[in-house]
């Protein structure tokens, strides 16, 4: 879009999020990613800055009054929202996976109605309020009559996450949880850098992606994600077979100090073992990225000095 259309598609974002804190005006009820978001935003509007600002991420809490149950409607707006489509996932304590997967498919199917230009925020919290309870209240019965007598299309999805680091053992303990609860598969390498690949359905990997980042981990990025249609489980699409911590030795000896390298020449093993076994995967955007992981670092040297460790380093920067 231009720089023209981008703010016109701004401008609208802020209106709605007016119209929104209007109506969720207690503390909590609209929690931002990034609280200067907006005013970041409407600094861009009136010229005095000159960098596109971050994307607005929210949460809203929404309260069902029958039953007495409530939903986190988790909201990203890109910026070409309205004349793109918005990025929503609701979750909620009291649904279990099922029920969660046909409420979200509910909500992308009622969405994807809207024609370009329109606010739609509003529009799916009223279709959560009216719609939701039977997700609650038929919890051993809830499927779609229309949909059992065809295929159910899914998305699989796999994402490669960056962060400069990973170190305390709670939010290690954090993100296996994660992964192990919400039946997805890949790994996450501690240490520095810190990488992790996600892999399920899209909607499993989404609320994996929510549940590590909230509320507070900032340096933490999805750098690629790739994304199939499918109409079985998605397990002749995965990579792995669990969801495991990827530990490698550390880069020298950094005695009792917590900043702690990884070894990548070890890293790079392990992508090269992850392509020869899965020979298969030839043919779609996960040997793609594979690929390029493995041409860039095929000249590469033993990574045994700190030399050829910040040029392994360099060559990672190019594609997280």
């Amino acid at each position: 879009m231009s720089s023209a259309s981008v703010q016109e598609c701004l401008q609208l974002q802020l209106l709605e999020m007016e119209m929104l804190l209007s109506m969720f005006p207690n503390q909590g009820e609209v929690k931002l990613e990034d609280v200067n978001a907006l005013t970041t935003i409407k600094r861009y509007l009136e010229g005095t800055r000159e960098a596109l600002p971050p994307k607005i991420e929210f949460v809203i809490t929404l309260q069902i009054e029958e039953p007495k149950v409530k939903i986190d409607l988790q909201v990203t707006m890109p910026h070409s929202y309205p004349y793109v489509a918005l990025q929503l996932f609701g979750r909620s304590s009291e649904l279990d996976r099922q029920q969660q997967l046909l409420l979200n498919r509910g909500l992308t199917s009622y969405i994807g109605t809207f024609d370009p230009g329109e606010l739609c925020v509003c529009a799916a919290i009223q279709w959560l309020q009216d719609n939701s309870a039977s997700y609650f209240l038929n919890r051993k019965l809830v499927y779609e009559p229309s949909i059992q007598a065809k295929p159910v299309k899914n998305i699989f999805l796999r994402m490669w996450i960056y962060s400069h680091h990973i170190y305390q053992q709670d939010l290690r303990k954090k993100i296996l949880d994660a992964g192990k609860r919400l039946d997805v598969t890949g790994f996450c390498m501690t240490g520095k850098p810190g990488i992790i690949c996600v892999e399920g359905f899209k909607e499993h990997c989404e609320e994996f992606w929510h549940t590590i980042r909230y509320p507070n981990w900032k340096h933490i990025s999805c750098k690629h994600a790739e994304s199939i249609e499918t109409e079985g489980n998605g397990e002749d699409l995965r990579l792995f077979h669990s969801f495991e911590e990827l530990l490698l030795e550390a880069h020298g000896d950094y005695g009792l100090r917590n900043d702690y390298h990884m070894n990548l020449g070890q890293f790079l093993e392990f992508l090269r073992k992850l392509k020869n076994d899965n020979p298969v995967v030839t043919d779609n955007s996960a040997s793609y990225f594979l690929n390029r992981k493995l041409a860039l670092w095929g000249t590469a040297p033993s990574l045994n000095g700190l030399g050829e460790m910040n040029e392994t380093k360099s060559l990672i920067g190019n594609f997280l």
